[in-house]
């Protein structure tokens, strides 16, 4: 059924299911899976709601942003491996995580995106987005939600 499946991880402990269900519909259905996580450009200036930094500065704070964001991604690779399943990564830079995220879904081709949803609701929705709502709603891809 699934041949690609692509699997959108932060690395906080909600996200865990989704990796855990990811790996397992990777074993059964004997499919390719993407681990991806999505980082965004370091802003610059002032006016983009920051102190203005050096490029150099900026460059940095991304390479540690990319440096976690691929730890997290090994961890997903290491699981993977314990149940039998290969694994790729990709570390995404994209100022929108939503459109980083379906970009990448549909440069791998990917059959169905896996994710997991904090379930928020009312105000704090409004205030905080909801990433996986994007996703959800806009992807071409289909999209696996787990909460």
């Amino acid at each position: 059924m699934y041949k690609r499946i692509m699997l959108a991880t932060d690395g906080s402990h909600l996200s865990q299911k989704a990796v855990l269900s990811a790996i397992e519909m990777a074993l059964q259905f004997k499919a390719e899976l993407m681990a991806v996580n999505v980082i965004p450009h370091y802003i610059q200036t002032y006016f983009e709601g920051s102190f203005a930094v050096s490029d150099v500065d900026s460059q940095k704070i991304e390479s540690q942003w990319a440096q976690a964001a691929q730890k997290i991604l090994d961890k997903v690779v290491s699981q993977a491996k314990e149940k039998g399943v290969d694994a790729q990564t990709a570390v995404v830079k994209s100022d929108d995580i939503a459109q980083g995220l379906m970009d990448k879904a549909q440069s791998y081709k990917a059959d169905v995106i896996i994710m997991a949803s904090h379930g928020r609701k009312g105000l704090k929705r409004m205030l905080l987005g909801s990433e996986t709502l994007a996703v959800l709603t806009h992807a071409k891809t289909p999209v696996l939600v787990l909460r």
